[in-house]
């Protein structure tokens, strides 16, 4: 059965800095795009960051670019968001998500995700 399971969330101060992980129990990881998502009450979960499998690609929403970054180590079947200069809008639940879809896919839709986890909350106070 596969598992996503994040963690790392939290309360923290707008400008403040958080790390999410995502342990996945995919038994291939190192094949597997990962995906982090995000969703606020009222609104559908939204595109956060990608990176491919092998760590050699990364896409990033614009609301976020130049603040967070995505990265991953194969050998722990983790993916990481590092979450810097946080601002109120940033509160979510965040999701991480695997596909490994071939044609390949641009990976911004959450249709084209197999795997999610459970999610886990940020809340950004001002």
């Amino acid at each position: 059965q596969v598992q996503l399971v994040e963690s790392g969330g939290g309360l923290v101060q707008a400008g403040g800095s958080l790390r999410l992980s995502c342990a996945a129990s995919l038994r291939t990881f190192s094949t597997y795009n990962m995906g982090w998502f995000r969703q606020s009450p009222g609104n559908e979960r939204e595109f956060v960051a990608r990176i491919t499998w092998s760590g050699g690609s990364t896409d990033y929403a614009d609301s976020v670019k130049d603040r967070f970054t995505i990265s991953r180590v194969n050998v722990k079947n983790t993916v990481y968001l590092q979450m810097n200069s946080l601002k109120p809008e940033d509160t979510a639940v965040y999701y991480c998500a695997a596909e490994r879809r071939f044609p390949v896919v641009d990976g911004r839709k959450r249709e084209e995700y197999d795997y999610w986890g459970q999610g886990t909350q940020v809340t950004v106070s001002s």
